[in-house]
């Protein structure tokens, strides 16, 4: 069953949210296929339609107090979706870890092949103590647990602690601005995504086939405030690793990795 992403509730709960869309003009790069800051938009775009028909929306977590906050994401891309090509999106809750509160996703062809499947760990913290809760202890915490609905197999992992590199170069310092933040005030974590593309060489983005991606969000970044955009090439298998640093601070704000293909 198709859900309708403008009214949430309209079909009841549902364990599993899907929809299928068309891949738009701005969700591509000049290869013509989706790009990777694309596919976390989507996937950002589903796992908050679902918290609402779940009942665990923005509305029900600030009357609570509390807030979701995106925390590790692992992507594997087989395929990156072609302009104009209409995809399926499913995405779901998958049980808890620690403080963690899981989600999957994945995007399927119209053969309901997936072509792009993710993991990702997510942390409800209180907005006053900006502090996090374990998601076993709120009252609505009764989501699905969709057991066996795996969209990484085993020996992908995924949502892991990525190692600190200490073999980064400085490439850049940014501040962030308007269009970087979201409504909790802090750098969305699509932009992110972007912000790690830019330090890339446009055409090995461009080229690549297939990727995988892992991300490690570790401490907000505010609008306005500063930060030093670290990468490095790992081997010489088009492994990336990345690394931001707030500059007042010097506390890093996340680490990434990126395997092209």
């Amino acid at each position: 069953m198709m859900c309708d992403p403008a009214n949430p509730r309209g079909n009841g709960i549902v364990n599993i949210w899907q929809e299928s869309f068309p891949v738009r003009f701005g969700a591509i790069d000049r290869s013509d296929r989706m790009t990777l800051d694309a596919i976390f938009q989507v996937f950002q775009e589903a796992a908050i339609s679902h918290a609402v028909n779940l009942g665990v929306g923005r509305e029900e977590m600030a009357n609570a107090g509390q807030v979701w906050i995106l925390s590790r994401m692992s992507v594997l891309v087989d395929r990156r979706p072609d302009y104009c090509e209409t995809v399926t999106l499913k995405s779901w809750p998958r049980g808890s870890e620690k403080l963690f509160a899981m989600r999957n996703y994945e995007i399927l062809d119209k053969n309901d092949i997936p072509v792009v499947r993710a993991r990702s760990a997510w942390i409800i913290v209180d907005i006053q103590k900006r502090r996090p809760i374990r998601p076993q202890s709120l009252s609505f915490c009764n989501l699905p647990l969709n057991e066996g609905l795996d969209a990484l197999p085993p020996e992908a992992g995924g949502t892991a602690a990525l190692i600190e590199r200490d073999n980064l170069s400085k490439v850049v310092e940014r501040k962030a601005l308007y269009t970087d933040v979201d409504y909790v005030g802090h750098v969305n974590n699509v932009s992110y995504i972007k912000w790690i593309q830019d330090l890339l060489d446009p055409q090995l983005l461009e080229k690549a086939d297939k990727m995988r991606f892992d991300i490690n969000y570790l401490n907000e970044i505010l609008c306005g405030e500063n930060v030093e955009l670290f990468s490095a090439s790992i081997t010489e298998e088009n492994l990336f690793a990345f690394l931001g640093k707030k500059i007042e601070s010097g506390q890093p704000s996340f680490r990434a990795e990126l395997q092209l293909f």
